[in-house]
């Protein structure tokens, strides 16, 4: 591909932008994206409101997290693999894949009769979704320049207010007056329409060879040894004792296919996650932040509307409106920080902020109490929604400026990973927490609490409602108890990021789509 034109400034429509690309085109080539990360960012925001009633419909308060996780992990492990592959076969063919895939995932859940059933389609649907954003991200970084790079995101981020507003309350409107189920069928029409514009505005991007040999050691390497530490978080003290014979095997499985996974990606001819990204220490540092990040996003919005609903007697319309301080303030947030780079080169600081905010945030939600008011926890909202802002885009840009565009797929898809295995990881283990605490807390309550305890795997808010007000009461503070505990471990893992954030070096943006220099030799900040 030609390089293309390096000014800071926006292009004229018909003047390039990129590599190969004009404004003009870029823009309609966006379009289609546009409605992707629609797609992608909607499926989250509708199902979190509805998550109380579909457990409660389904049974089974023990596979809570496992709706999220299974999900999650699917994702998590696609991601790489689908970057891989557009780099190896083109994004078009392979973007258009994992929207298909991601939309017969969603017609099996609204389907699905029971939680085994919903647990293993949210896996297939993960699996399409983590082609999604890594595809978005991926063709965006291969188009523009990391200096233009955020001037075109914010067209990207204009779908974020119809997500993150309109999502919840979607949600939370069918949850209430529909079925749950059509918090999944909703995907089908938008994903129809995804499907033929993405198949037409991203014809001009280029082809693969097609002749590449895949990597199926390392995939099947890289799962094993994700799925093995997603269950020993999800497992460990609860349903298996942490020195039990099943979580020390599984401990060993992740750590031997951690190591034979390492080997392979050295050895193969074309990694699924080729290791020499990982040279750059800004391309580790933001992996490792966006790992973090996405630990404290999905255990927020996860777990936040059980506090709202069981404990603040909000409906799942208006926990969904609950959730906008947070989402209003990212956006808001993330918009900013956008401008700020585009005009200043300047990324640094940002991780910094965030990484505090996110702590504080997460500090914050862990003092709440029965008596917490959705004022007080609107405002924490504000401040965990204003890191992740922050963080977000700025990740995701510091690490593909760091990287080769031979490797814009594979790394981009390793960021996303790294961001990925923070949120599986998060759920799974911020879901022990939490539902061990509740379990502890209704034991710790007496034979007051044993008849509430019987049926709290199957409790829904309206199920709730109709007990005696001793005994919501009791479930109430369980509840408050089983939120502070996660929340409370989660504000200690994210306080790591605030020192990585600190050792991130301000490298010049690059005004043209690869750098000059191998990203191995990165040079010495050229800021502070």
């Amino acid at each position: 591909m030609m390089a293309g034109d390096s000014a800071p400034g926006t292009p004229a429509a018909g003047q390039p932008a990129g590599p190969g690309f004009s404004h003009r085109q870029i823009l309609v080539t966006m379009s289609g994206l546009v409605i992707a990360m629609l797609l992608a960012m909607l499926d989250n925001m509708i199902v979190a409101p509805a998550l109380p009633t579909i457990v409660g419909d389904l049974g089974g308060l023990n596979h809570l997290a496992w709706v999220a996780t299974g999900y999650v992990l699917a994702s998590t492990v696609a991601t790489p693999i689908w970057g891989k592959l557009g780099d190896l076969y083109g994004r078009r063919i392979v973007f258009v894949a994992a929207v298909a895939l991601f939309l017969l995932g969603s017609a099996l859940c609204g389907m699905s009769q029971d939680m085994a059933q919903l647990i293993g389609f949210r896996a297939l649907q993960g699996l399409g979704a983590g082609g999604l954003m890594v595809g978005v991200l991926s063709i965006i970084g291969e188009m523009i320049p990391p200096r233009d790079r955020s001037k075109y995101q914010g067209v990207m981020m204009a779908v974020m207010p119809v997500a993150m507003i309109g999502g919840p309350l979607i949600g939370g409107f069918i949850t209430d007056n529909l079925s749950w189920r059509w918090a999944f069928y909703v995907n089908l029409p938008l994903g129809a329409v995804t499907l033929i514009l993405c198949w037409i505005t991203l014809a001009k991007l280029p082809k693969g060879t097609g002749k590449a040999v895949i990597d199926w050691w390392g995939t099947a390497l890289l799962t094993v040894w994700i799925t093995s530490l997603v269950l020993i978080t999800s497992w460990g003290g609860t349903q298996y004792d942490w020195d039990s014979p099943q979580i020390l095997g599984l401990a060993a499985l992740a750590v031997a296919g951690f190591v034979a996974f390492v080997i392979v990606q050295r050895r193969a001819v074309e990694p699924i996650m080729p290791l020499r990204v990982f040279k750059s220490l800004n391309f580790t540092l933001s992996g490792a932040i966006a790992f973090i990040s996405g630990f404290a996003m999905f255990g927020a919005i996860g777990f936040l509307p059980q506090f709202q609903q069981f404990v603040q007697g909000a409906s799942a319309t208006n926990s969904g409106l609950l959730l906008m301080p947070m989402m209003i303030a990212a956006m808001v947030v993330s918009l900013g920080g956008g401008a700020l780079i585009s005009k200043t080169g300047h990324y640094k600081s940002l991780p910094i902020i965030g990484s505090v905010l996110i702590t504080a945030g997460l500090a914050l939600f862990a003092t709440m109490a029965l008596d917490t008011t959705t004022t007080m926890s609107a405002l924490y909202m504000v401040v965990l929604g204003a890191g992740m802002g922050a963080i977000m885009q700025t990740s995701t840009l510091i690490a593909q400026n760091s990287i080769d565009l031979r490797d814009m797929g594979a790394g981009t898809g390793v960021s996303t990973f790294l961001r990925n295995m923070g949120s599986s990881l998060g759920i799974s283990l911020l879901g022990a927490v939490y539902t061990s605490q509740l379990a502890d807390s209704l034991a710790d309550a007496g034979p007051a609490a044993q008849n509430v305890a019987a049926s709290a795997a199957s409790m829904t808010p309206q199920a709730l409602r109709a007990l005696p007000e001793a005994a919501q009461h009791l479930f109430q503070q369980a509840v408050t108890d089983g939120v502070t505990a996660l929340f409370t471990w989660g504000a200690a893992v994210t306080a790591v990021g605030i020192v990585l954030a600190f050792f991130i070096r301000q490298v010049p943006l690059r005004s043209t789509a690869a750098p000059a220099a191998s990203p191995d030799a990165e040079p010495v900040a050229a800021g502070r």
